[in-house]
């Protein structure tokens, strides 16, 4: 069952709820993405230069990369002083 985001429109938010449970896992899923990137914040055209480059950066040497733990324990030391 697709439902139409118009249709929502038309009915309360808490009728929405009610309808929740009748709407498959993916459709849940798809209105929980689309409720999310309602918060997102558009990045500036330099921020997005800036993404690209540093992605074609890290392509070129993907051995620059820094695991997720050392990101975290170089932020420490830096800002724990």
């Amino acid at each position: 069952m697709m439902v139409s985001m118009s249709y929502f429109k038309n009915v309360s938010f808490t009728e929405v709820l009610a309808e929740l449970p009748s709407l498959s896992v993916s459709e849940r899923q798809l209105l929980i993405r689309r409720a999310l990137e309602l918060d997102d914040v558009a990045l500036s055209a330099e921020d997005e230069a800036l993404v690209e480059k540093r992605l074609a950066e890290h392509r070129l040497n993907p051995e620059s990369a820094v695991s997720l733990d050392e990101m975290k324990k170089r932020l420490r030391n830096r800002f724990s002083k």
